[in-house]
């Protein structure tokens, strides 16, 4: 499979890793939108949300979860944004989840 993110994930293309377990790893993002901008991804290789299987997803939520408890992003928040689909700005096609905080954000009321 040539997955930029299962590629990341297995340890062939460099990242700074930020979260891992059994299931789910994170990664800083490369191109970060905020002062905190991790990625979150499923170690099962699907192509967009829609692919991942409700326990996938709690895997997921619950990897976020255990990352934020107790720090300043769990103090001050965070968004987590998933894209789907090109329309949506998804440009690596694997299911992730970005987890951004560290500041206040822009949008949505912010």
């Amino acid at each position: 499979m040539d997955c930029l993110f299962c590629k990341i994930f297995q340890g062939q293309i460099p990242s700074k890793k930020a979260y891992e377990d059994e299931n789910v790893f994170a990664f800083h993002d490369i191109a970060p939108m905020a002062k905190t901008h991790i990625l979150f991804i499923h170690k099962k290789h699907t192509a967009n949300v829609n692919g991942l299987s409700t326990i996938h997803v709690g895997q997921v939520y619950a990897a976020i979860k255990n990352f934020t408890a107790g720090t300043e992003l769990e103090k001050e928040g965070f968004r987590v944004v998933t894209n789907t689909g090109a329309h949506a700005g998804q440009t690596v096609f694997h299911a992730h989840f970005h987890v951004l905080g560290g500041e206040k954000l822009k949008g949505f009321g912010a």
